[in-house]
C-alpha cells in the first residue's frame, strides 16, 4: 500500500472519530437522544444510512460469487427485498414512528400488553440483541480479515517487539483468520496480520459510535455510502476498460461460456429472467420470490425499524425507506453487476466451475482485483470504501444490540426487579458498556466462527418461520403474544429438525416448510387462546393506526371502519406498483448495461429495454400519490 492510500485511509478513520467526540454531549443527554437521535432525522439522511448499514463489506464479494455461479438471475435472491423495504416505506415505517419505542422488543409489549408479552419481549431482546446480533456482527468483522489481508501487512510495519505478542496469541490459541491455502507456512502471520487489521477497524467504529451514539452512526454513515459508491464507480471502470469495455467485454464473456467451459451458456449467465436462467428450479423460484416475506426482519425488526422511529415525522419515515430501497436495489447494483462480469475475465478460474472451493476463489477475485488492477490512490479510495462499508454495518449492529441490552433488559427487567429508576445518564453509561461487551461476544465468536456453523444455519430458519407473523401482528387484530410464541417455539423445533432430516439438495424446502408450520402454529395459538382486553387493543389502534383487518377495534374506538383496510389497500398497490419501478429500472438499465439476454418470448433487446424503462417511469406518479399520501392525523 502506498504512502497515498494510506493517507486517504488515515483521513478517514481520523474524521470518524471526530464525528464521535464532537456528539458525545448531545448523545449523552439520554437513550432517545443515544439511540433514535432525539428522532430528528430527515428521510435522506435515514435512509441512506440504511443502505451503508446493508452495503456490508461482504456483500460485493457475495455477489461476485452469485454472479459466477448462477448468473445474473442468482442475483434476485438479494433484489426480492425491496418488496419488503417498500412494504416498510408504504405500510409500517410511519406506524413504526407513531408506537414511540425505543426498540422493537418495547413494541411487543406495547402490542400485546397480556401475559405472554413481557416473555416475548424479553426473548426478543436477548436473541435480537445477542444471539442474532453477535453472529451478524462475528461475519462482518470475518469478511473484513479477508479485505483487509491483501493491503495490511503489519508483520513488515511493525517492530517485532509488537508484532510477535499477536503473532504469539494466534499460535497459542490456533486461530485461523486467513483465506491461504492449508499448507502455507505464512498462516500464522497472515492471520496475526489479519487480527490486528480487524481489532483496529473494530476499536475506531467503537469509538465513535459509543461516544455518539446513533446520531454519530448516521453522520458517518452518509460519508462512507459517499465513499462507497464512488470507489465502486471508479473500480468499475478500470475493471471493465482492462476487460475490453463493455461491448467487447460482453463479446468475450459469450466465446468463453458457449466454449462449453462452464455449465451455463452465455445467455443463462446473462440472463435477469426466468425463463432463459441458469437452473431456476420451481422450488428455487419459490424460495427466491417469498424470502422477503419468510425472514426475521419481514417488517423491518430491527435496525430498519430504528432509523424509522428517528425520523422526525411519518412522512420522512416514509421516505427514509423509499430512498433505501432504491440506493440498495437499483444504484449498488448497476455497479456491482459490470465488476462481478468482468472479473469473470480477469481472473478465469483456475479449477472446475463447481463447488465451495469454486465460490470461494470468485468471491476472492473482487478484492484481488483491487489489489491487483488499481493505481496509487485508486486503492487506497477502494479500501477506505471497504473499511466503510465495514464501520457502517458495525455501529449500527454495535448500536442496536445495545439499545436491547440497555431498555429492554437492564431498565424493563433488572431496574424493575430491584426497584430501581435509572436516570437517562445512567441508562446512556449502560449503553456505552453494552457497545464494548457486544463487541467482545461478537469476536469471541468470529475466531471459533467455522465450529458453529451450523448454529448459525440454524438461527436463519428459526427466522424464517417468525416472518410472517411479524406482518400478520401488524394487519390483523386477533394475532396475541402467545401466537408469536408458538411461531418462536414451532422454529426451533424445525430448524435442526430440517437440518438433520432435509438434504441439502432440498435446503429450499427446509425454509418454506419452517414458514409454513410456525404460520399455522401461530394463527392456530392466536385463536385458540383468548384474544387482548378490548381496551388495550383500543389504545394501541388509536396510538399507532396499523393498516388492515383492524375494523371491530376502530369501531370501538370511535374512528372510520373503513380506514384500516382501505389504508392496506392503497399500501400493498404503493408496494406493488413502486416494486414494478425498481425491479424494471434494474432489468432495464442493467440489460442495456450488460447486453443481457432478454426473455425467451422476447428476442428484441432494445425493445424489451424500452418496455422495461417506460413501464418504470409511467407508474411513478401512482405509486406516490398511493404511497405518500399523508395519513389521517399523521405528522408530516
Amino acid at each position: 500500500m502506498s504512502i497515498v492510500d494510506a493517507l486517504i485511509v488515515g483521513l478517514f478513520l481520523a474524521y470518524v472519530l471526530a464525528v464521535g467526540l464532537r456528539d458525545r454531549k448531545e448523545a449523552a443527554a439520554g437513550p432517545e437522544q443515544y439511540f433514535l437521535a432525539g428522532r430528528s432525522l430527515s428521510g435522506w439522511q435515514a435512509g441512506i444510512s440504511m443502505a451503508a448499514t446493508q452495503f456490508a463489506a461482504d456483500t460485493p464479494l457475495l455477489v461476485t460469487g452469485l454472479v459466477a455461479v448462477g448468473g445474473i438471475f442468482a442475483l434476485w435472491r438479494l433484489w426480492i427485498y425491496a418488496l419488503a423495504f417498500l412494504l416498510l416505506a408504504f405500510m409500517l415505517a410511519a406506524c413504526w414512528r407513531r408506537a414511540g419505542v425505543l426498540t422493537d422488543a418495547e413494541f411487543a409489549e406495547l402490542r400485546y400488553r397480556g401475559h405472554g408479552a413481557p416473555l416475548l419481549r424479553l426473548f426478543k431482546a436477548l436473541y435480537f440483541g445477542t444471539v442474532f446480533n453477535c453472529f451478524a456482527l462475528a461475519i462482518v468483522l470475518l469478511a473484513a480479515t479477508r479485505i483487509a489481508e491483501p493491503f495490511l501487512a503489519w508483520h513488515d510495519w511493525l517492530p517485532a517487539a509488537a508484532f510477535e505478542p499477536v503473532h504469539a496469541v494466534v499460535r497459542g490459541l490456533d486461530l485461523d483468520l486467513t483465506a491461504a491455502p492449508d499448507g502455507d507456512p505464512a498462516r500464522t502471520i497472515r492471520s496475526a496480520d489479519n487480527l490486528i487489521s480487524m481489532l483496529l477497524i473494530a476499536l475506531v467504529t467503537l469509538g465513535y459510535s459509543t461516544l455518539g451514539g446513533l446520531r454519530s452512526v448516521v453522520k458517518t454513515d452518509i460519508v462512507q455510502f459517499a465513499i462507497m459508491m464512488a470507489a465502486t464507480l471508479v473500480y468499475a471502470v478500470i475493471v471493465v476498460r482492462e476487460a475490453g469495455g463493455l461491448g467487447l467485454m460482453t463479446e468475450r464473456l459469450r466465446g468463453v461460456f458457449d466454449s462449453g467451459a462452464s455449465p451455463m451458456s452465455a445467455s443463462q449467465l446473462l440472463a435477469f429472467t426466468p425463463s432463459a436462467a441458469y437452473n431456476a428450479g420451481a422450488l428455487l423460484l419459490a424460495v427466491v420470490f417469498l424470502q422477503w416475506l419468510i425472514q426475521v426482519n419481514a417488517d423491518g425488526t430491527g435496525y430498519l425499524a430504528q432509523r424509522a422511529m428517528a425520523c422526525r415525522s411519518d412522512a420522512e419515515s416514509r421516505r427514509a425507506a423509499v430512498v433505501f430501497t432504491f440506493a440498495q436495489i437499483v444504484l449498488r447494483s448497476l455497479l456491482w453487476l459490470p465488476i462481478a462480469l468482468a472479473l469473470l475475465l480477469l481472473f478465469p478460474p483456475a479449477g472446475g466451475w463447481t463447488g465451495d472451493e469454486f465460490i470461494a476463489e470468485r468471491e476472492a477475485t473482487f478484492v484481488r482485483g483491487m489489489a491487483e488492477m488499481l493505481p496509487p490512490g485508486a486503492k487506497g479510495l477502494m479500501l477506505t470504501a471497504m473499511i466503510a462499508a465495514l464501520a457502517s454495518t458495525v455501529d449500527t449492529h454495535l448500536n442496536w444490540g445495545a439499545s436491547y441490552w440497555t431498555n429492554d433488559i437492564y431498565q424493563r427487567f433488572i431496574c424493575r426487579a430491584l426497584g430501581r429508576t435509572p436516570s437517562p445518564r445512567a441508562l446512556v453509561r449502560v449503553a456505552r458498556l453494552s457497545n464494548v461487551l457486544i463487541l467482545a461476544i461478537a469476536l469471541a465468536i468470529m475466531v471459533r466462527l467455522d465450529s458453529i456453523k451450523v448454529a448459525w444455519e440454524t438461527s436463519l430458519i428459526l427466522g424464517a418461520g417468525v416472518g410472517i407473523v411479524l406482518v400478520l401482528r401488524w394487519l390483523w387484530w386477533r394475532i396475541t403474544a402467545w401466537g408469536e410464541l408458538a411461531a418462536i417455539a414451532v422454529s426451533a423445533v424445525l430448524a435442526p429438525a430440517t437440518l438433520l432430516l432435509v438434504p441439502d439438495e432440498l435446503a429450499e424446502l427446509r425454509v418454506l416448510l419452517t414458514a409454513a408450520v410456525s404460520t399455522a402454529a401461530a394463527v392456530a395459538a392466536s385463536l385458540w387462546i383468548a384474544p387482548q382486553q378490548a381496551g388495550e387493543l383500543r389504545d394501541f389502534y388509536r396510538r399507532v393506526r396499523p393498516p388492515g383487518f383492524w375494523a371491530p377495534v376502530a369501531a370501538a374506538s370511535g374512528a372510520d371502519v373503513r380506514e384500516p383496510l382501505a389504508s392496506l389497500l392503497r399500501g400493498v398497490a404503493a408496494t406493488a406498483l413502486a416494486a414494478l419501478t425498481v425491479f424494471c429500472l434494474l432489468v432495464g438499465l442493467g440489460t442495456w448495461l450488460v447486453e443481457a439476454t432478454p426473455p425467451s418470448w422476447l428476442s428484441d433487446r432494445g425493445v424489451w429495454i424500452a418496455l422495461n424503462l417506460t413501464l418504470a417511469l409511467a407508474v411513478v406518479p401512482l405509486w406516490m400519490r398511493l404511497g405518500l399520501k399523508p395519513s389521517p392525523g399523521a405528522t408530516q
